[in-house]
């Protein structure tokens, strides 16, 4: 059942309701298929290759980096489909919990990955830098795709955690630029959840994805709004999907203290995860920069690498401290059946619809125009 003003068009809801019903109870396609002979592989090949200029592009990104098994899944059960013009463009390392954030000024690398069936490009950027590259027209050929998918990553991506993410935000800078797009995360669970849960979650998430691009060549998918999917931790028992409105829950981040003596090499911790973008953009740097290495060096001297414990009391040196930091799941009673995280935990499929668009509640906007007029006023 949909909600009021939810983003989704009555077709697009038709659509999957009717994919769904011929799919019932069915998660991923275990039909068997006879092997092809060599003849017709070779026609069926020749045919792919004429045939690709004509298909939709789907351009598919992730946060958890271009080896993560559910980026993987997913294209290759994209290519398996056989409708598609698939390609690929993620960040080569894992850039969870990116948020929105771009490399601006500094030189990222673009290098070719071998994935059968799609053409794919590892990126040293962020998830947005990924598809703002890739929509510029300056690595494909292409204008632009007919929808982004942002996935499946690894972990979800509910309530506040929509802030941090950088698979959703790869999905959101897709629909700033004018294209339609999709984020999906599997509520990964550790000790609980393992690979394959990838592919079952690849077979539950297809039917959703050909009903939005279908639609999207119809011209009846919403236009203003991206889809944010969360598929739960045991994706073949779901009990269907459920249309549902972003909560406010989060992940409780937690700060630990890392010992230096323990941790010799937590100094060079970020300069070995430096990307290669990151080091040819210092060898760019100018002459004035350079100048500021060398003092950066010098001051460097004095520096004094104390235990990460209590707070750093006066001293005349300068003190380095080491963190890590981590999110910790919280357990949090949901009553309210439209939220996100309250279908995912009773093992639904949410679907939820994010706008780019401001939407502040009318009292609180009427509260804090209240307090900026009278702050206005009283200097008057």
């Amino acid at each position: 059942m949909t909600s009021k003003n939810n983003g989704l068009s009555a077709a697009l809801v038709s659509n999957l309701q009717d994919v769904l019903s011929k799919r019932k109870g069915v998660v991923t396609d275990g039909s068997a298929e006879e092997p092809p002979s060599t003849s017709d592989a070779a026609a069926k090949e020749e045919e792919k290759e004429s045939d690709d200029d004509s298909k939709p592009i789907v351009l598919v990104t992730n946060g958890d980096g271009i080896d993560s098994p559910g980026l993987v899944s997913l294209v290759e059960a994209l290519v398996r489909e056989g409708l598609y013009n698939v390609h690929v463009c993620a960040p080569q390392t894992d850039k969870s919990a990116s948020s929105h954030s771009m490399t601006p000024g500094e030189t990222i690398s673009a290098s070719s990955v071998n994935i059968k069936g799609a053409t794919a490009f590892e990126v040293s950027g962020t998830p947005v830098d990924c598809i703002s590259l890739g929509l510029s027209g300056a690595l494909f050929a292409w204008s632009k795709p007919i929808l982004v998918i942002s996935g499946i990553n690894q972990g979800s991506n509910c309530g506040h955690q929509i802030f941090y993410s950088g698979a959703v935000a790869a999905a959101r800078e897709a629909l700033i630029s004018g294209v339609p797009s999709l984020s999906i995360s599997l509520n990964w669970k550790k000790d609980e959840s393992q690979e394959s849960d990838f592919k079952d979650a690849v077979g539950v998430c297809l039917p959703l994805i050909n009903a939005t691009i279908r639609d999207i060549e119809k011209g009846v998918f919403p236009k203003d709004c991206s889809l944010n999917i969360e598929i739960p931790t045991s994706p073949s028992s779901n009990k269907g999907f459920k249309v549902t409105k972003q909560s406010v829950w989060r992940k409780s981040p937690s700060w630990q203290a890392v010992s230096a003596n323990r941790h010799p090499g937590a100094g060079n911790f970020m300069s070995n995860q430096q990307s290669l973008g990151a080091q040819l953009a210092q060898l760019g740097r100018d002459a004035s920069a350079a100048g500021a290495a060398r003092r950066f060096t010098t001051q460097k001297k004095s520096i004094v690498e104390i235990e990460s414990v209590g707070v750093a009391g006066k001293t005349e040196s300068r003190v380095k401290k080491y963190f890590r930091l981590e999110f910790v799941a919280k357990e949090e009673e949901h009553t309210d059946d439209d939220l996100d995280i309250k279908a995912l935990e009773d093992c639904f499929v949410s679907v939820t619809p994010l706008s780019l668009l401001p939407n502040i509640d009318p009292e609180t906007q009427a509260v804090a125009s209240e307090w900026i007029y009278k702050y206005l006023n009283a200097d008057q």
